[in-house]
């Protein structure tokens, strides 16, 4: 089974010294790369060595190492967010040179190890995938499926009312279609219909996620 994915809920920032250079690294959300763009544009240090970066947003990704030698910090960042299990986030390491050369497995580790506990120290959202249905039934079992709705942490839109029959649409995480499609059958003694609206979509659960990844 796939690791579940997390959104940052606010920015997030973590600094570090490691043998005299200063790397300050900063994430936010974003949900497009010209959002990730402006932001990084915006937190750009033009006083500083090197501002390296990397976003992923779902299976779009893109990373830079602003003059540090290449695969050396862009990648790594990006890794550090694939590695804290972090969609639709965007990374910006900063580092001011502190006289001391790191060597290429020493950017690696510096780049890549202080976005990691940037992220980790972030607040984060558990991104759950949901799935928009229209569901038509009699009227008469509409009061059941609202009661209904919770135990499947469903969502119920306005009914539209045909004589003695109803049209309603359900937003529903993806994990509880099968036993809502099974619950919904039995309900209607197979008498009603259920057809998706919509494809796959991402939303934020209502708690804040209190895991950190290791």
């Amino acid at each position: 089974m796939p690791n579940p994915l997390y959104i940052l809920s606010a920015p997030s920032q973590h600094e570090d010294t490691i043998r005299k250079s200063r790397f300050l690294a900063r994430a936010a959300h974003t949900d497009s790369a010209e959002t990730a763009i402006a932001w990084l544009t915006r937190n750009r240090d033009a006083t500083a060595s090197h501002n390296c970066w990397a976003y992923r947003i779902g299976s779009h990704y893109r990373f830079n190492d602003d003059g540090e030698p290449g695969g050396s910090a862009g990648r790594p960042i990006l890794q550090a967010i694939d590695g804290q299990h972090c969609d639709e986030t965007v990374v910006m390491v900063t580092r001011w040179f502190g006289g001391t050369k790191l060597g290429i497995g020493g950017l690696v580790r510096a780049y890549g190890g202080t976005a990691a506990e940037c992220l980790r120290q972030a607040k984060r959202h558990l991104q759950v995938q949901y799935r928009r249905l229209s569901v038509r039934c009699e009227a008469s079992k509409l009061a059941q499926l609202h009661a209904r709705s919770s135990h499947f942490g469903a969502q119920l839109g306005s009914p539209d009312w045909q004589e003695n029959r109803v049209t309603i649409d359900i937003t529903i995480p993806e994990k509880s279609v099968t036993e809502f499609t099974e619950w919904f059958a039995n309900l209607t003694h197979g008498q009603g219909s259920s057809r998706d609206i919509t494809t796959q979509r991402h939303k934020f659960s209502n708690d804040p996620d209190s895991h950190s990844s290791t």
